[in-house]
């Protein structure tokens, strides 16, 4: 029976996949793709906390796919199940990915069909630290190409910007607040490395825009009577170019007040263009650097990253059935233009 995406849809958005708890919809996938005539292989991810991970890999035996079509399994918190009406479905994960996983499965099973040779990649941790993507490109099946999707509201996406998050440490003396002198605030030390840290020149690319930078964590201190001897910020870069000299200008901004650990790098990605499609930027980062044994990347997926990760999280019917054509007709183009047709 051919898929039916709303309903597929909904199916995977109703099985709860926050990253590293993704077992559940991975065997799911693994028992629909195999229903539907794929020959599925399932590539083991290094566990957490003694989950069982691992990526899904669903093709034709004994052949080298020209094109993949692949998206991640895992949602960020908090798990709510699917709704839908007249114009959307709604639940986490609906556009970011299992919308797109549905539409990417469907369109492989026409693909199929039609002569293409497709494989699928299904990833856990994308929104994680792309663990499952690692683990995949050490086991590449040779493709050509490697669409990658991201919900891009159906867009081809020109550029993938890249991250960099790194945490921030100051040191000080505890003391009595009433006597500062005999103490050394570690949060005063922060807050002037800090100040800094957001006054940074940060790259600009002509095409894709600037870097951008958050401070997403503060911690320190123990009460407002006490001088603080530990305070950390955790902070992320959107890298547009190569990240020597954002490690610089942190490096600068310290001051001697402060240390500063680079915990992940996610290198910016520009990626390929076809001629005609409607295109946009990737302002956030995704899989593809972790799959560069995968053939050349694109972007491209149905619905919108502002409303990914948030309460109101859907994705429109419609957008979603044209997502199917979509990836077929990259598809069709990709292939034929390789080879000469």
């Amino acid at each position: 029976m051919p898929t039916d995406p709303v309903a597929l849809t909904r199916q995977l958005v109703d099985i709860e996949s926050i990253s590293e708890n993704e077992a559940a919809v991975g065997h799911f996938l693994s028992r629909y793709l195999a229903e539907h005539g794929f020959r599925v292989e399932t590539m083991p991810v290094p566990q957490s906390a003694g989950r069982e991970r691992f990526n899904v890999y669903a093709g034709t035996s004994s052949e080298t796919p020209d094109v993949v079509l692949s998206t991640h399994m895992d949602t960020v918190p908090p798990f709510f199940p699917s709704s839908e009406d007249n114009q959307y479905i709604y639940g986490r994960g609906s556009c970011d990915a299992k919308g797109i996983l549905a539409a990417q499965i469907t369109a492989a099973e026409r693909l199929r069909s039609m002569g293409v040779r497709v494989g699928l990649l299904f990833l856990v941790g994308e929104e994680r630290g792309s663990h499952g993507a690692r683990v995949a490109n050490m086991q590449s099946k040779g493709s050509r190409f490697l669409i990658n999707g991201e919900p891009t509201d159906n867009r081809l996406a020109l550029a993938s910007k890249g991250a960099l998050n790194a945490v921030i440490r100051s040191h000080g003396k505890m003391g009595h607040s009433a006597y500062p002198e005999r103490g050394e605030s570690a949060i005063h030390k922060l807050v002037s490395v800090l100040d800094r840290v957001l006054h940074m020149h940060l790259p600009v690319d002509p095409e894709v825009g600037a870097s951008t930078l958050n401070i997403g964590l503060l911690q320190g201190g123990h009460a407002p009577n006490v001088i603080a001897d530990e305070a950390s910020a955790t902070i992320l870069v959107r890298l547009v170019g190569p990240s020597e000299k954002i490690h610089a200008s942190l490096q600068e901004a310290m001051g001697g007040e402060a240390e500063v650990d680079v915990t992940l790098e996610i290198p910016f990605h520009k990626l390929k263009r076809i001629e005609g499609l409607p295109t946009m930027v990737a302002a956030f980062t995704t899989d593809i650097p972790s799959l560069s044994n995968w053939g050349e990347p694109l972007l491209l997926g149905p619905g919108s990253i502002h409303v990914a990760h948030t309460p109101d999280e859907r994705l429109a019917k419609q957008e979603l059935m044209d997502a199917i054509d979509l990836y077929i007709q990259v598809a069709h183009r990709l292939v034929g233009n390789a080879n000469g047709i």
